[in-house]
């Protein structure tokens, strides 16, 4: 059922000797210009140097599913080359499949104006700009899109927006120019009616950002941004799709987004396994190679055991979403969405273990990876909102009481 086609067995081939001569020997220089630079937020021009080589290879935008702005491939064509480039944290924007702009990029194809796509949808597409989803905020729940509180309100032929967001990832990005705002329009309408999404530049009058946040220590180099909105005027023509249809696309957004994540999770695994094997073998305790130990053999065996299961999960999440849509596949994706960080998760925290004082350094990728997997079980969605939607799918199908 998961055979890969012969394009996305090109592509896969492609890709990993990318990754082998470009990717992995740029992650030194690129940790180098960064420290160099002393900027947390810096553009490292070695990065750009990879874009500009995934480009020449075709290997550029492979997350677009419409024929003309990518390759066009299925979930299913796409879910080993995320993987692939899930391993280097330099590849999916080297690609131009990173997070957040993979999904705002999607959201401005499905319901931007023709404007948009020109002046926002077009640069993102080559590249030369970068975005951000201003959806969390700090003084509510998030993960319940309903209680979202920043205003929007109507005056004339513009609305105008208070209020206060945060982990905005990729605000503090260099080249980000835009901003894909969630706020509430009618605090009196359904509850599912009453948020709004708009395309707001970043450099808007009224808008600031405050701070990048921490993230266990690290500041990510995009950013994840603290931004106060106080009366910002947007012209009614920046909405997406119409008002009241903002959670509407916030669903449409994050499925896709959720699954992508988990895609470059195996990824991530895979490569601190391929670590903890190498260190195990390399490091003498007592005598002998900790890799001769049986509870290190235990690890890697369930390591193994573990990334497998979790991708036949993934692929099969992608399966059902080419063949019978997002929606029916709502209950893959959330189960994804929670198996593969935390096994993730497991297996880079035992390959620190295994790696002793070494593990917690910036010597090796691990830490950071931990940082970034911990945080997974936040973004799109904590781990108890989706249980929760799988345990509701579960529980219909043996009541005719809804739940």
């Amino acid at each position: 059922m998961f055979d890969l086609t012969d394009r996305a067995k090109r592509y896969q081939e492609d890709l990993l000797d990318f990754m082998d001569t470009h990717v992995y020997p740029a992650e030194p220089v690129y940790e180098e210009q960064m420290r160099a630079s002393g900027d947390p937020h810096f553009q490292p021009p070695v990065l750009e140097d990879l874009k500009t080589e995934a480009k020449r290879r075709g290997l550029w935008n492979l997350f677009h599913p419409h024929p003309g702005r990518g390759p066009g491939l299925t979930n299913l064509e796409y879910a080993p080359l995320a993987e692939i480039m899930g391993r280097s944290h330099l590849a999916p924007e080297a690609c131009n499949c990173n997070a957040p702009d993979t999904g705002n990029m999607e959201v401005l194809e499905l319901f931007g104006t023709e404007e948009h796509k020109e002046k926002y949808l077009k640069p993102l597409l080559e590249g030369t700009m970068a975005s951000a989803f201003a959806m969390t905020e700090p003084r509510v729940a998030s993960s319940d899109a309903t209680n979202i509180e920043l205003s929007m309100v109507r005056d004339g032929d513009s609305y105008v927006l208070n209020g206060r967001k945060w982990f905005a990832t990729n605000a503090l990005h260099k080249n980000c120019r835009v901003l894909i705002v969630m706020g509430k329009t009618d605090p009196t309408a359904a509850p599912h009616r009453q948020q709004t999404m708009m395309v707001v530049p970043i450099d808007a009058p009224g808008i600031t950002l405050l701070r990048g946040l921490p993230v266990f220590g690290y500041q990510d180099r995009d950013g994840h941004a603290e931004i106060d909105f106080t009366d910002v005027r947007v012209p009614v023509t920046d909405v997406l799709k119409g008002e009241g249809e903002g959670f509407a696309i916030s669903q449409a957004r994050l499925g896709p987004g959720r699954i992508h994540h988990c895609m470059r999770t195996i990824g991530m695994a895979e490569r601190a396994l391929e670590l903890m094997c190498k260190r195990a073998q390399e490091r003498v305790t007592f005598g002998r190679a900790i890799a001769d130990n049986a509870n290190i053999q235990d690890w890697i065996a369930e390591a193994r055991i573990e990334i497998e299961m979790i991708r036949l999960l993934t692929l099969k999440a992608a399966h059902l979403m080419d063949t019978v849509g997002n929606k029916a596949a709502r209950t893959e994706i959330a189960a994804i969405k929670v198996a593969a960080p935390n096994i993730a998760l497991k297996i880079v925290d035992r390959a620190i273990q295994v790696h002793g004082g070494a593990g917690v350094t910036d010597d090796f990728p691990l830490a950071a990876a931990w940082a970034h997997l911990r945080t997974l079980r936040l973004a799109d969605g904590p781990d108890e909102v989706h249980k929760r939607a799988i345990a509701r799918q579960e529980l219909r199908k043996y009541t005719k009481k809804e739940i």
